[in-house]
């Protein structure tokens, strides 16, 4: 799993119990994983259309440093299955898992269009991609 994103948790981000917030953390995990699989289908016009079961494993406390993992899992023909890791930077246990979540690349009429992906594309990739086109 790569982990992108750390996230640092601040006193505006918990709950009334001190830790942090469902939902701050659920807001953090659809940008990063809307914008990986952005980059991945190379187009900004990309929906979440599922997400399964959330399981929160453990607390997030404030200054916790926190990071976001996310890998593809399966490339359809205008979707792409993503899963998610929340985890302690620190001391690397977890803190939240999510089986699935599914993104729809869509095309400029904003219905469901193919993306002609199949694999994952990193970084390294895409530079020497963009280097051998110019």
């Amino acid at each position: 799993m790569n982990f992108h994103t750390r996230k640092w948790v601040k006193p505006e981000d918990l709950n009334p119990n001190g830790t942090l917030f469902g939902g701050s953390l659920l807001r953090w995990i659809d940008e990063e994983a809307a914008i990986y699989a952005i980059v991945q289908l190379g187009n900004q016009r990309v929906v979440t259309k599922y997400i399964s079961e959330i399981n929160f494993v453990s607390a997030s406390r404030q200054g916790d440093i926190i990071e976001l993992g996310i890998t593809a899992t399966e490339f359809g023909r205008t979707s792409i299955t993503l899963t998610c890791e929340v985890r302690n930077k620190i001391t690397r246990k977890s803190i939240l898992t999510v089986e699935k979540m599914v993104f729809v690349n869509l095309g400029e009429d904003g219905l469901p269009a193919p993306h002609g992906r199949t694999e994952i594309k990193y970084v390294k990739d895409q530079f020497q991609d963009d280097l051998a086109s110019e």
